[in-house]
């Protein structure tokens, strides 16, 4: 009983449109069947003059929906003096919001799963070995915090245990647990073996992954897909079927009651929740598989896709640069360069920055302060260390605050940064970064799914870059773009809807204007995250092509499952149309024809799980790494042929 006043509550005018259906029963019972047909029609009148203001409405707003055809329905219903099917048609249509809502309930499990998981309090460990409960929001960087058995991580952390295992399924799709070592990265949200562990917190909560995660699903939860569009581009033309199969089965038996029977089946409740239903259920797959989907829209758009771009560094390459060599000239010593490098690189959030800083720290040098330091976008950087003036970016960058730059050659997959000291060209710092082993495969992917163009828009200068671009057979090639130059290139891009991939703040500005933008979140900035349509949660290329294929199969079952409430309504609106299907009787078949379309739509929910030839169900490579050919390796650098990368 409870549970019954909760869903009236929640839907009063299913709630409402019983009471009234039960009022007039009793009074049919009473021989007042005059008064049952009055108050059940008013009641009818009522709702259809409702929708009726929202049809106006969006009529006025150049929208024509398929509510005409449900308003129409009651309308001729009551007039031909069946107003019991009139109020067959108002519990439909209200109990659709009602049906609508537990099948994307359903379909968004995977969304509050992962919102039901937030972890609320972390145990945080004294020097004394003592264990304190704090809320999660009172962790700081460099805290020991104790894991129990089968709990959530709280924060990112670092394991101070010798081994454990994880559940990472919430965020990595994979159903199997992982080993982790001593040192090794622990991420929040995944979940504790059978032994209770140690971590050490690297960050705090709002800052780690599954906060991460968590945030950008909250904001998924809540968009609305372009569900109604793609269901209005059947409106029109269904409206049109179902009033000319209406008027003819009324000219030709003489019968308005034909038409109002005619209309009964033709409410397009199929229609109007199939389609919402489906993209829920893809959305709640995508998650699943650490793909979050922040608007439908993109999901439709994702569908359509036929070209695909992509940044390099971070993206197609690991990301994960390493100093290879120092080259000093003159009197520098390589020790003191390196030093000075990683001392004003500090103040830089590009990628190159940390593989520097890292490079210097591991020597032991004692990095330098700088109350000057100055980022230059897609250039470098310049500071004043110990009194000396660093420069650190590209040749021609630090051709301009010093003579005699000299360009180095290097072999493919090398790349460098230049140094000038004190207005004095200092030397080269030669860096390295891999292809990632599933870059290929991706592609490759892509162009089974249809992707009919890929490129590569980066900063890297062309020297660096085009073996890359090559050994991966993407199409074609921008080199050398500063943001506003990526912008300009996928505005222009054709054939769309245009796809644009990459993770660094310089990204931001051209995954904004994209038709659909997808961000590597997993290491990548927040800025290109929150102006992402997709943010891929994991350090994995392949779920660029797990996402297509997820918005292809979401958009398929949707439109199955709106052809499916077509047809079957065409095949009832036949039969009322010769008289075997009495007006009741077809409003009553309408629930059914709901349910069907809502069950059709709920396979959208296993978007994810098609298999795709070279990837594996998590979307990474089933085949082990790229051929060699498809793997030449080159650092993201703001240097030199080849060398060159956008800040």
């Amino acid at each position: 009983m409870r549970r019954l006043v909760a869903a009236a509550r929640r839907y009063p005018l299913v709630g409402l449109a019983v009471l009234v259906g039960a009022v007039g029963l009793a009074l049919l019972a009473a021989d007042l069947e005059p008064i049952a047909r009055w108050g059940v029609s008013i009641f009818a009148l009522g709702v259809a003059l409702k929708e009726g203001v929202g049809m106006v409405r969006s009529l006025l707003s150049g929208q024509f929906g398929l509510d005409v055809l449900a308003i129409m329905a009651i309308v001729s219903t009551i007039v031909v003096g069946e107003y019991w099917a009139s109020l067959v048609i108002v519990i439909m249509l209200a109990g659709g919001e009602a049906l609508e809502d537990v099948a994307a309930g359903r379909a968004q499990r995977e969304l509050r799963s992962l919102l039901g998981k937030v972890p609320q309090q972390a145990h945080r460990l004294s020097a004394e070995g003592d264990v304190e409960d704090v809320a999660v929001d009172e962790v700081s960087p460099g805290d020991r915090l104790l894991v129990r058995p089968s709990e959530v991580v709280p924060v990112d952390g670092e394991l101070a245990s010798a081994a454990a295992t994880f559940d990472e399924s919430s965020l990595t799709g994979e159903s199997m647990p992982v080993e982790r070592q001593r040192g090794d990265a622990v991420l929040s949200g995944s979940l504790a073996g059978a032994d209770a562990v140690e971590i050490v917190a690297t960050a705090r909560a709002a800052d780690s992954q599954y906060q991460r995660i968590v945030a950008l699903v909250e904001e998924a939860s809540q968009s609305r897909a372009p569900i109604v569009r793609l269901a209005d581009r059947y409106a029109l033309p269904f409206t049109i079927v179902s009033l000319v199969i209406a008027g003819v089965a009324w000219a030709l038996s003489g019968d308005p009651v034909r038409f109002a029977e005619v209309l009964v089946v033709a409410t397009p409740c199929p229609l109007l929740i199939a389609a919402p239903v489906a993209f829920m259920g893809g959305m709640s797959s995508a998650a699943k598989h650490g793909i979050v989907v922040k608007n439908a829209a993109a999901l439709e758009r994702l569908a359509r896709t036929r070209t695909v771009a992509f940044d390099k560094t971070g993206t197609l390459t690991q990301g994960h640069p390493q100093v290879v060599a120092v080259h000093p000239v003159d009197a520098m010593d390589a020790d003191e360069m390196l030093r000075l490098v990683g001392s004003a690189e500090r103040y830089s959030s590009h990628v190159l920055a940390a593989a520097l800083v890292q490079a210097a720290t591991d020597r032991g040098l004692a990095l330098g302060s700088s109350e000057d330091a100055r980022e230059v976008a897609t250039h470098g950087v310049t500071a004043t260390v110990d009194g000396l003036a660093v420069v650190v970016g590209k040749p021609a960058f630090v051709a301009e605050h010093a003579a005699g730059v000299e360009r180095r050659e290097l072999p493919s997959g090398e790349s460098a940064v230049y140094v000038a000291v004190d207005g004095e060209f200092a030397g080269t710092v030669v860096l390295r970064d891999e292809v990632r082993a599933d870059a290929a495969a991706t592609l490759r992917v892509l162009g089974e799914l249809g992707i009919r163009r890929t490129l590569m828009v980066t900063g890297d200068i062309e020297a660096t870059a085009r073996p890359i671009a090559a050994g991966l057979g993407i199409d074609e090639l921008h080199a050398e773009c500063l943001p506003e130059d990526k912008v300009r290139i996928v505005r222009e891009l054709q054939p769309r809807p245009v796809v644009m991939v990459g993770d660094g703040v310089n990204d931001a500005p051209v995954l904004a204007v994209s038709d659909v933008g997808i961000a590597m979140g997993a290491r990548g900035s927040t800025a290109a995250s929150e102006s992402a349509d997709i943010v891929i949660m994991l350090d994995d290329v392949a779920r660029v092509a797990r996402a297509v294929s997820i918005g292809q199969r979401t958009v398929r079952v949707a439109l199955q499952s709106i052809w499916m409430g077509i047809i079957i309504s065409v095949g009832l609106m036949l039969v009322a149309a010769v008289g075997l299907l009495p007006a009741i009787a077809g409003a009553a078949l309408q629930e059914v024809v709901d349910l069907v379309a809502i069950l059709g739509a709920l396979r959208a929910v296993r978007a994810g799980e098609a298999r795709l030839p070279g990837l594996n169900r998590a979307g990474r490579t089933a085949t082990g790494p790229a051929s060699e050919d498809a793997r030449p390796v080159e650092a993201p650098s703001r240097g030199s042929a080849p060398g060159g990368v956008t800040r």
